[in-house]
This record gives C-alpha cells, structure tokens and sequence, in this order.
C-alpha cells in the first residue's frame, strides 16, 4: 500500500513539515514518486516513521538519530554499533524515568498533603458550625 505525504503525516502523527525534514537531513530516504512526481511513502517508509518517532518521545538527539540512519543504510555489517547506541539512549531513558518517578512521589506526597489540610479545614468549619 501507498500514501500521501498528507496520508503519512497522518498515520505517523508528524507534520508535513517534519517528514520533508527529515527527508532533507536524511532520517528518511526519499520516497518513492507516483507519476504526478509526488510523494509516495510505502509500509516499511511508515514502520521507519514510527520507530523514528518512538525515539524522539524518549528523548533521543537528532544527531544520534541520523547516526543510527546513516548506519541503517550500511547494512547488517553495523548492527553491533546500532545495538550500542540503543543500548546506550536505553540508559539514558531509564534514567530519566528514574528522575520522573521520584518527581511524581514528590507531587503525590504534596497532593495527599493537601487533600488532609483540606479535610481538617472541612471538620473544623463542621465543628464551629455545631457549635454556633
């Protein structure tokens, strides 16, 4: 199957914009041409998209990303390379989430913090009322 570039921007959620730069900073190979000498993106150009852009949600630079192109494009003779620097963003990644979730306790302690100061200011107006 075929697409658009409208089509793939659609499907991989990137801009138009996006994929002709990435196309021009060679992320993405140009894509096939249909006879009115535009765009066609296939499946694999689509999965390739996809993968890109899980890699960019984690953070990866650009330039790390068009490293692992440039070696995608010399063949099985650079898997080991490209499993180091997915090893490698891996590290990162988890480190980073690492530095979330501690973020996150903090929030949660400051939320739970809260909903009590809440509650007490709750039984104290309860308590003044029965009171007055």
């Amino acid at each position: 199957m075929t697409y658009s570039i409208a089509q793939a921007a659609e499907r991989s959620g990137l801009s138009i914009d996006t994929l002709r730069y990435y196309e021009r900073i060679g992320l993405v190979d140009p894509p096939a041409r249909d006879s009115g000498g535009r765009r066609s993106y296939s499946d694999d150009d689509l999965a390739w998209l996809e993968f890109l852009t899980k890699l960019r949600t984690t953070g990866m630079p650009i330039r790390m990303m068009r490293e692992y192109a440039q070696l995608r494009h010399k063949g099985l003779a650079t898997a080991g390379r490209r499993k180091q620097l997915l090893h490698d963003h891996r590290t990162d990644v988890r480190q980073r989430i690492a530095e979330l979730q501690a973020c996150l306790a903090i929030l949660d302690y400051k939320i739970t913090n809260y909903a009590e100061i809440e509650a007490k200011m709750a039984d104290q107006s309860l308590i003044q009322e029965v009171s007055a």
